[in-house]
């Protein structure tokens, strides 16, 4: 999020179609140079939850707890600051994208302390989440 240029948005709400149980600490994903992104509705794509904080273009990211696939149900813009609820929990805040399995899907790269996998949440299949708007500065 950008606060000098951005206003209200609508929440991108998905579902849960996968959920996965494993972790990595050498995964070496890199952040995309965008700090947003537009997705449609019907795509799917990763949710990666990291303790990594860095956002620079590049950044390695190796540390990952997987937590699943989500289908997206409604078309909207992702961005970088954005928060992650599943189930009317808050899971993390979005750190940024990594591109590797384009253009099949994103890596969609969530900060969370501590990350933890679906399995470990608790998710299942049929889940609601939603990308809310971070604050917007006053």
């Amino acid at each position: 999020m950008n606060p000098a240029e951005d206003g209200p948005k609508s929440v991108v709400p998905a579902m849960v179609v996968k959920v996965l149980a494993h972790r990595r600490t050498d995964r070496g994903m890199r952040l995309e140079p965008f700090a947003s992104r537009c997705v449609r509705a019907g795509e799917v794509h990763e949710l990666v939850a990291t303790d990594h904080g860095e956002t620079a273009p590049g950044a390695r990211i190796d540390r990952v707890a997987f937590l699943g696939f989500a289908e997206i149900g409604a078309a909207g813009v992702l961005d970088r600051g954005d928060e992650l609820w599943i189930d009317g929990r808050r899971i993390g805040v979005l750190l940024g994208f990594d591109g590797c399995h384009l253009p099949n899907h994103y890596n969609v790269l969530v900060r969370a302390e501590p990350a933890r996998t679906g399995t470990e949440l608790g998710l299942a299949p049929g889940m609601r989440l939603a990308f809310r708007q971070g604050r917007l500065p006053r």
